[in-house]
């Protein structure tokens, strides 16, 4: 059985070219969510894997979706491996069962991984910049002064 797993970050993102893809490839099941990679649980993946038996083939569309950090992405497919599990990523067209597969998949995960770390670095120096050019984060206020000084007086 091919049971597949698709993965977006956010709620504004489209899952339907990953189920496309996954559907297209065959898979019989196919689990999906909207949760970022970076959450300790995500329930449908945990869901995914149990449905997995010796013989099945787990399907992502791309490697990403599993995680950034390379030593859970190795320790994934190790998993697999040990379950009788095979594992294909399609956009990525990584097959971790033989040795080039394997360190294929090693520097894939590396530079997934790469990708993440300069995401954030990105996102903290535009915040930083944002925060020096004068721009207030968070949600805006909803009295004004007057309203805050009124407020005051009546407590």
């Amino acid at each position: 059985m091919k049971i597949g797993y698709a993965r977006v970050s956010t709620h504004e993102q489209n899952l339907d070219l990953q189920l496309k893809t996954l559907e297209d490839a065959g898979c019989n099941e196919i689990y999906s969510e909207k949760i970022s990679s970076g959450r300790v649980i995500q329930p449908e993946l945990e869901k995914a894997l149990s449905r997995l038996r010796e013989g099945d083939t787990f399907v992502v569309w791309k490697l990403d979706r599993l995680g950034r950090r390379t030593v859970e992405l190795l320790d994934f497919i190790q998993d697999m491996q040990q379950r009788g599990v095979a594992f294909q990523s399609l956009s990525d067209g990584i097959d971790p069962s033989s040795a080039i597969g394997k360190a294929i998949f090693t520097i894939a995960g590396a530079f997934a991984e790469l990708e993440r770390n300069l995401i954030r670095e990105r996102t903290l120096r535009g915040l930083e910049a944002a925060k020096a050019k004068g721009t207030k984060f968070g949600r805006k206020r909803k009295l004004g002064d007057k309203q805050i000084e009124m407020a005051m007086k009546l407590a």
